[in-house]
C-alpha cells in the first residue's frame, strides 16, 4: 500500500514540476531558444494585393496597396504552359475570367482578362473593379517592388514551379523578404529543400501539431522551423467569408476553432521567439480590432485603405524585436 502511495506522490510531484517548468519556459522561451531575426515586421498585409479595392492580383492592385501604405503583399502563383510564373489565386480561370480553362493549359500571352467586376472572396456580396484586368508575372512584381516583403503561396505540387520561383527570388536578391507559403506539408517540404534560406509559414499539419504541443505543455521545449503563423480570424467564417468546406459551416465547429486557436498566451510565446502571427482576412474594422486585440502582429485584408486608416487611428506601441 505504501509503495503504491509513494508512486502516486512521486507521479504527482513530477507532473507538478513539469507544469511549472512548462509555464515558466512558455513565458521565457529565450532561455531555451535563439530568437529568430526576420528582416521585416509587418502589421499591414494586403491579401491578393487588396482585392476589395482593385481587381485581385493585378499590377494596379499591388501598386495601389503600396501607395496607401501596405507593408507586405500576399499572392499565389501558378505555371503557364510556356513556363511563366504567373500570379493567380485559382488554378482554373472560371471564377476570375469566366473562361473554363486552367492556367497551365495556356501560354502567358493567351491568358484572358479578369472580369470587369469580381466578387471579393472574403467579403461575400461585395465586388471590386479596376482599369487593369491583366494577369501579371511574378518577375514583374519583384521588379516593381524590390524591397517589399511578399508572402508567396505555391498553389501546385509542381517541382518546376517551385524551382522557377526560387530562381526568381535568388535573381532579385530577396530571399530574406519572400515567404514560402502552402497549406500542404508535401509542397512545403519541396519548397524548403529548393531554397531553405527563405522564411516559411506553418502548414495545416504543422499548425495542428503546434496546437497539440501548446496544449500538452511541450511547446516551450520544441524548436520551430517556421517564421510565420498565418491563420483565419475564426469570427469571419460564415459572416464575411463563406467556406466551401461543409464542416466549417457548422457554428459549433467555428466556435470550437475560435476557443482552441485564438490564445493570446500562444501568440505571445511565438512572438517572443521571433515569429510573426498574421490573422486573415479582416475586411471590417471590428475584425481588425479583434485580430490585434488577441495578439496578432499583423492583419491581412482585402481593403488596404481601411487597414491603413485603422492603424493611423490606433498607433502600435513601440516594437521590441
Amino acid at each position: 500500500m505504501m509503495d503504491a502511495l509513494s508512486v502516486i506522490l512521486l507521479f504527482c510531484a513530477a507532473v507538478g514540476v513539469y507544469v511549472v517548468c512548462s509555464l515558466y519556459f512558455l513565458r521565457n522561451p529565450l532561455i531555451l531558444h535563439k530568437k529568430k531575426r526576420l528582416e521585416f515586421h509587418c502589421r499591414h498585409i494586403s491579401h491578393r494585393g487588396g482585392s476589395g479595392e482593385k481587381i485581385e492580383n493585378t499590377m494596379e492592385a499591388f501598386t495601389h496597396a503600396v501607395s496607401v501604405g501596405t507593408e507586405m503583399l500576399e499572392m499565389d502563383c501558378h505555371l503557364t504552359s510556356d513556363g511563366c510564373v504567373v500570379v493567380s489565386h485559382d488554378k482554373n480561370l472560371l471564377r476570375q475570367t469566366g473562361y473554363d480553362k486552367t492556367v497551365s493549359s495556356l501560354r502567358f500571352q493567351d491568358l484572358p482578362l479578369y472580369k470587369e467586376r469580381l466578387e471579393v472572396t472574403f467579403y461575400v456580396g461585395h465586388y471590386s473593379t479596376g482599369k487593369d484586368r491583366k494577369f501579371v508575372l511574378l518577375e514583374d512584381i519583384f521588379k516593381n517592388f524590390p524591397n517589399m516583403p511578399v508572402i508567396l503561396e505555391i498553389k501546385e505540387n509542381n517541382e518546376l514551379l517551385i524551382r522557377k520561383v526560387s530562381d526568381l527570388v535568388k535573381q532579385y536578391g530577396r530571399e530574406t523578404i519572400t515567404v514560402w507559403a502552402s497549406e500542404e506539408s508535401g509542397v512545403m517540404e519541396k519548397c524548403k529543400k529548393q531554397n531553405p534560406f527563405m522564411p516559411c509559414m506553418f502548414t495545416l499539419r504543422r499548425g495542428v501539431l503546434l496546437l497539440l504541443l501548446f496544449y500538452t505543455g511541450l511547446l516551450p521545449f520544441v524548436p520551430l522551423q517556421e517564421s510565420l503563423l498565418l491563420f483565419y480570424l475564426p469570427s469571419v467564417i460564415n459572416r464575411t467569408y463563406i467556406p466551401e468546406e461543409a464542416i466549417l459551416k457548422r457554428r459549433f465547429v467555428v466556435s470550437l476553432l475560435q476557443k482552441l486557436t485564438m490564445r493570446k498566451s500562444l501568440f505571445e510565446h511565438l512572438i517572443k521567439r521571433g515569429l510573426q502571427v498574421q490573422l486573415f482576412v479582416c475586411n471590417e474594422e471590428s475584425d481588425i480590432e479583434a485580430a490585434f486585440a488577441v495578439g496578432a502582429t499583423g492583419v491581412m485584408t482585402d481593403y488596404p485603405t481601411l487597414l491603413t486608416n485603422y492603424i493611423k487611428k490606433h498607433p502600435p506601441p513601440p516594437a521590441v524585436y
